[in-house]
């Protein structure tokens, strides 16, 4: 898979050209690479070109700062998609790739049709909790919060029956860089959309999980009642709601986009 170099770092992506007329961007959540998104990849290449790449520090994208911001992250599309010469695309992004949704929505509302953010906030978490899971992290390493991860990111069901996806997923949180995770912390504790929601007028559509302790339902209904052009639906899952129910997610993205 190609890897460019961009102003602050070399990307790896992946560009599906299906010979549709847009592509969807894919953003992934915190801790995970662009394989995240496989099992949506056969439906959805029947409506689009598929785009998906690994944030900076994540999957084989490099990194050289300590701390970033989603501006910082968001910017990294808009400079992907100048590079690729695509001007108006269709975007999904999970949880921190929600963050990075709200922001491009907010500060680059042409360059997208739709947004979709998944399992995701307004503002995740606190600055105490990120600051907690920084320092555990540094000085434990991500394989001692492996078991807390898996227990947030798929309900028991979903655990009980794909183990080999959950540990293909674990594998490659374990592997992800710890200054890219840590950067990428700092950019999610930073982030907070509440006062500036009323901004976002691209259509968005909110996915959540109601399974999901991490980003819940109620997360999802304050962005929907502060945005002006906004649909919200659930599907019984936890935080990586596009892994345990590839099909019905990607079918909720085709419905939004196509109607």
């Amino acid at each position: 898979m190609p890897k460019i170099q961009l102003t602050n770092f070399i990307c790896h992506y992946k560009y599906e050209n299906f010979g549709h007329e847009k592509t969807l961007v894919f953003s992934n959540s915190l801790g995970t690479n662009l394989s995240m998104w496989e099992d949506n990849i056969t439906v959805l290449s029947h409506h689009f070109n598929i785009l998906r790449y690994d944030k900076r520090g994540h999957g084989d994208s490099t990194i050289s700062q300590d701390q970033v911001s989603i501006a910082d992250l968001g910017n990294d599309v808009i400079e992907l998609l100048n590079y690729l010469k695509l001007d108006q695309v269709y975007f999904c992004g999970l949880s921190i790739g929600g963050s990075i949704g709200q922001w491009l929505g907010i500060n680059h509302p042409t360059r997208f049709e739709k947004i979709v953010i998944s399992n995701t906030a307004a503002k995740i978490g606190t600055e105490e909790g990120w600051q907690t899971r920084i320092k555990q992290v540094t000085e434990n390493g991500l394989e001692s919060i492996l078991t807390g991860t898996a227990e947030r990111w798929f309900t028991p069901d979903y655990r009980a029956k794909n183990p080999d996806k959950v540990q293909e997923i674990l594998n490659s949180f374990k592997a992800t860089s710890l200054q890219g995770y840590t950067a990428c912390c700092y950019a999610v504790a930073g982030a907070d959309f509440r006062e500036q929601l009323h901004h976002l007028e691209v259509p968005t559509l909110i996915i959540a999980g109601t399974k999901d302790e991490v980003t819940t339902v109620e997360d999802g209904k304050f962005i929907q009642k502060r945005t002006p052009i906004e649909s919200l639906v659930t599907l019984d899952a936890a935080h990586l709601s596009n892994m345990e129910h590839p099909e019905e997610f990607a079918k909720h993205i085709i419905h939004f986009t196509q109607h």
